[in-house]
């Protein structure tokens, strides 16, 4: 009798223990009756029928779980190994319970099935260089899919994406190409800006002629300033060809030095008449 006392009042006990639940402020019960949803209860001191009534606990706070390395194949044909960290929540417990059964495993294996998916859709290039990107195109993803789950993911990080050595070295040489690439189009950038600042320049020195020699005595200043052994005397171009014309010219009027010389005029002696001839013939 005595053991069936004891037996009964642990079963008793049991029972009160059971019926009162303290739910923390991050943690919801969803309460069944007779097998059937009743409500959700919490947080604070909860109160279940033993045997009627059940309960599922379930926690509010944001879970973080590290996706295994994903094994996938690019766009453009580059096997790599993708490791990414999900964050989500629940915030409707009674779907998290109801509709999933469960709701860590289910959103776990999503995340890998959509990483792989999304993830192999681009070309290794945007995988390394665009990775916010990315991660909201999978976060949209695993949101929308997750939404009937009574699930809320908060954001996904790619962290690690693993590239065979090879793969390696070939992107390090695609690197330097386009820097180079890069290189020879910005000096030859800068090059074409200084003609067209040249071109601007010489029309406005045309504009006013004093402005060229003025141009030339600072050229010679400068070369004066420079310990030169030899020095060259930089002639502007209209000057020699007006040293050109002036040549010309001289030629032309056979004051030149690879002029002829001019025929000589004869003297008036020359021109003069010879002496009749006085032979008695000559009357005749």
């Amino acid at each position: 009798m005595e053991i069936f006392s004891l037996v009964l009042a642990a079963i008793v006990i049991g029972l009160l223990f059971s019926t009162f639940n303290i739910l923390k402020e991050y943690e919801r019960g969803v309460i069944f009756m007779l097998g059937r949803f009743q409500t959700v209860k919490g947080p604070g001191l909860i109160i279940v029928i033993p045997v009627i009534q059940q309960m599922v606990r379930i926690s509010l706070r944001t879970a973080v779980w590290d996706i295994p390395s994903q094994d996938l194949i690019t766009k453009d044909n580059v096997s790599v190994k993708v490791n990414a960290v999900l964050y989500f929540r629940v915030v409707d417990p009674q779907k998290a319970v109801i509709n999933v059964e469960d709701f860590m495993e289910a959103t776990s294996q999503l995340a890998q099935t959509t990483l792989r998916s999304v993830l192999g859709q681009h070309e290794l290039d945007e995988l390394l260089s665009e990775r916010e990107r990315l991660n909201r195109d999978v976060q949209d993803i695993l949101d929308e899919m997750t939404d009937s789950w009574g699930i809320k993911v908060s954001n996904v990080e790619i962290k690690h994406v693993d590239i065979d050595e090879s793969m390696i070295r070939a992107i390090a040489q695609q690197a330097e190409a386009e820097r180079s690439r890069r290189a020879k189009v910005i000096h030859a950038q800068g090059e074409f800006e200084a003609s067209q600042k040249l071109v601007e320049a010489a029309k406005q020195l045309a504009t006013q002629p004093a402005s060229i020699q003025l141009r030339y005595l600072q050229t010679l200043t400068e070369i004066a300033g420079e310990q030169n052994s030899t020095i060259i005397f930089p002639l502007p171009m209209n000057i020699m060809e007006g040293l050109g014309r002036l040549g010309a010219t001289l030629q032309e009027t056979g004051a030149g030095p690879g002029a002829s010389p001019a025929p000589q005029q004869q003297k008036p002696a020359d021109k003069a008449a010879a002496p009749a001839d006085s032979s008695p013939d000559a009357h005749d």
